[in-house]
C-alpha cells in the first residue's frame, strides 16, 4: 500500500513539474514575441524621456507612462499615429504649427522623424499697422469751349490725403509668410485740386441781366462752391410759378438757391457778384448754390462751374 502511494505522489510531482515547464515556456514565448519599442518623448519645458514600451499608438504610450495632456496641449505626431522604435514623441502648445517637409524618396533620401522635429519651426502673428498716401486728384473745369485766348486760375490747391491700413501678419523664422488686411480706415480725406478755364474776353456777368447785380470784390478766404444755374420751368424746379421757398418772386442776377446753413435774406458774394438766398432745393446741400437764370438755355449754357463765394456782413 506504501509503495502504491509513492508512485501516486511520484506521478503527481511529475505532472505539477511538466504544468508549470509549459507555463514558463508560454511566457517566454509570448515575451519573445512582444515587440518592445524604444521612443523618447518631449515635453513641453523641454524634459526628455527615453522610455520602453510594448504599445504601438501615441495615445496608449502616454496612458503607460501617465503623462496627461493639458487643454492646451497636443502631440507631434498626434493620438492616433501608431510608431515604431526610435521614434519622437513631443508635447508643444496647440497653437505650435509644424513645417512639412517632403521625403526625397526618388533619390534615395530618407527623412526620420528626428530630422523632421529639428525642422519644425514655430508661426508668430503681429498686428502691423501701416499709413498710405492718397493721393488727390486735379480737376480742371473748363466753362468755355474755346481753344485760344483762355487763361487758368487754381481755385483749390490740391492736398494728399491719410489712411491707415491694419494687417494680420505671420512669420516662421523671422520671414514673413502672410500677410491679411484686417481694416482700412481714412484718417484725413484728399483734397482735389480745382483749376477753372475761362476766356480772357468774356466776362461771367455778361451771360447775367445786371438789374439787382450788386458787384464786389472778391474777398481773401473765400470757401469753393460748386455752382449750377436753374430756371423757372418745371424741369427745373417741378413748377412753372417762379416763387421761390422764401416767398419772393426768382429774379435773375438776385436769386439764389442754398441749403439751410444760409438763412434767407443771406447776401452771399459770389465770384465778385453779390447774390441773395431766397430759395432751396432738394438737391442743394453742403457746398452747392444754385443761381437763378430767366431760361432753360442759359441754365444749359451755365453748367458747373467753381467758383469763391463769401457771406456779405
Amino acid at each position: 500500500m506504501k509503495k502504491e502511494e509513492r508512485a501516486s505522489n511520484s506521478i503527481m510531482k511529475i505532472i505539477c513539474i511538466s504544468i508549470i515547464l509549459i507555463l514558463i515556456s508560454g511566457i517566454g514565448v509570448m515575451a519573445f514575441n512582444t515587440d518592445f519599442k524604444d521612443v523618447k518623448i518631449i515635453l513641453q519645458n523641454g524634459y526628455e524621456m527615453q522610455e520602453v514600451t510594448a504599445k504601438t499608438k501615441v495615445a496608449d504610450i502616454l496612458e503607460e507612462k501617465n503623462i496627461i495632456l493639458e487643454e492646451n496641449q497636443k502631440t507631434i505626431p498626434d493620438l492616433e499615429t501608431e510608431i515604431k522604435s526610435g521614434d519622437i514623441i513631443k508635447i508643444v502648445d496647440k497653437s505650435y504649427n509644424e513645417v512639412q517637409i517632403a521625403k526625397i524618396s526618388e533619390e534615395g533620401v530618407k527623412t526620420t522623424l528626428n530630422d523632421l522635429l529639428e525642422n519644425y519651426a514655430p508661426i508668430t502673428e503681429k498686428i502691423v499697422v501701416e499709413q498710405v498716401t492718397i493721393p488727390y486728384e486735379t480737376i480742371t473745369k473748363n466753362t468755355t469751349a474755346a481753344t485760344s485766348n483762355t487763361t487758368s486760375r487754381v481755385l483749390q490747391q490740391g492736398k494728399d490725403g491719410l489712411k491707415e491700413l491694419t494687417y494680420k501678419v505671420k512669420y516662421q523664422k523671422d520671414i514673413e509668410i502672410e500677410k491679411t488686411l484686417i481694416s482700412e480706415i481714412v484718417v484725413q480725406e484728399p483734397v482735389n485740386k480745382i483749376v477753372q478755364v475761362t476766356q480772357i474776353v468774356t466776362s461771367r456777368a455778361s451771360s447775367l441781366p445786371r438789374t439787382s447785380t450788386e458787384v464786389a470784390s472778391v474777398p481773401e478766404g473765400a470757401t469753393t462752391y460748386k455752382i449750377t444755374a436753374y430756371c423757372p420751368c418745371s424741369k427745373c424746379c417741378g413748377k412753372a410759378t417762379g416763387r421761390t421757398a422764401s416767398g419772393t418772386t426768382a429774379t435773375a442776377g438776385r436769386t439764389v438757391a442754398a441749403s439751410s446753413k444760409f438763412a434767407f435774406g443771406t447776401k452771399l458774394n459770389i465770384n465778385g457778384h453779390v447774390y441773395t438766398v431766397e430759395d432751396r432745393g432738394g438737391a442743394i446741400n453742403g457746398n452747392k448754390i444754385d443761381i437763378f437764370v430767366n431760361s432753360h438755355s442759359e441754365a444749359l449754357q451755365w453748367g458747373v462751374r467753381y467758383l469763391p463765394v463769401s457771406v456779405v456782413e
